[in-house]
C-alpha cells in the first residue's frame, strides 16, 4: 500500500492533487484534513496509528454504513 500525503491550497473550493508519474492506481481513497488549525500531538498519535494499521491491513476494514446500521440496531 502507498501513501501519500500532501499539503494543499484550497482555491474556489477545490484542490488539485498532483500525483507521482510512477503512481499507477486508477483508485484512490480521499481523507480532508483541515491543516490551518494544529492537531495535538495526542491526536496526531492516533492518526498515524490508524494509518500505520489501515496500510499494513488494507482488507481489515468495516465498511461505515454497516457499521453505523449495526449501532442503530443496538439503540
Amino acid at each position: 500500500m502507498e501513501a501519500i500525503r500532501q499539503f494543499i491550497e484550497v482555491k474556489d473550493n477545490s484542490i488539485k492533487v498532483i500525483l507521482p508519474k510512477e503512481f499507477t492506481f486508477k483508485r484512490v481513497e480521499v481523507i480532508i484534513l483541515p491543516s490551518d488549525e494544529e492537531l495535538s500531538d495526542e491526536t496526531k498519535a492516533i492518526l498515524d496509528s490508524r494509518l500505520k494499521d489501515y496500510c499494513e491491513n488494507p482488507d481489515d476494514v468495516e465498511d461505515f454504513e454497516a457499521l453505523l446500521d449495526e449501532l442503530e440496531n443496538k439503540l
